[in-house]
């Protein structure tokens, strides 16, 4: 290819910048401190409550002020004082323990201790076990313990 017409280069000069500061980096204590410098433009803002968090506990939102004038008390149903005293009756009469009761209607010990001192929250399935187990009827009109 040589001789086929004149090599001209293009030498313009190309200029490449950075990208212009976004707002993050305007805040930046190095930017304030350029355009101090410079002797540029500075805003100053004052921010209302800045730096607290005194709207966050001082004042109720719609949410807690509900929560507040609530007053219906949200508790489980826990099993009846005559409930634990029949299944505990009933399992002391056919002489099982806590743990041999539990095997026998596959459930944890745990849930037979829950039952008996009255912190259990009531499991018909549960009961009904218990009642084919002990051979006591624990569920009914009466409350009391009778045999099927």
């Amino acid at each position: 290819m040589a001789g086929v017409g004149p090599i001209s280069q293009d030498w313009e000069p190309v200029v490449i910048r950075k990208k212009a500061p976004n707002a993050a980096a305007k805040k930046d204590e190095k930017a304030v401190n350029a355009a101090r410098r410079t002797g540029g433009p500075i805003e100053t803002i004052k921010k209302f409550n800045a730096g607290s968090n005194k709207a966050a506990s001082s004042s109720t939102t719609l949410n807690t002020r509900k929560l507040d004038d609530e007053t219906e008390v949200l508790a489980h149903e826990r099993v009846s004082t005559d409930l634990k005293k029949n299944i505990m009756q009933a399992r002391l009469d056919k002489k099982l323990t806590q743990a041999q009761l539990a095997q026998q209607i596959n459930e944890k010990p745990q849930i037979i201790q829950e039952y008996e001192s009255g912190k259990a929250i009531p499991n018909q399935q549960i009961i009904a076990k218990l009642e084919r187990v002990l051979s006591v009827k624990l569920r009914g009109t009466s409350g009391t313990s009778g045999k099927k």
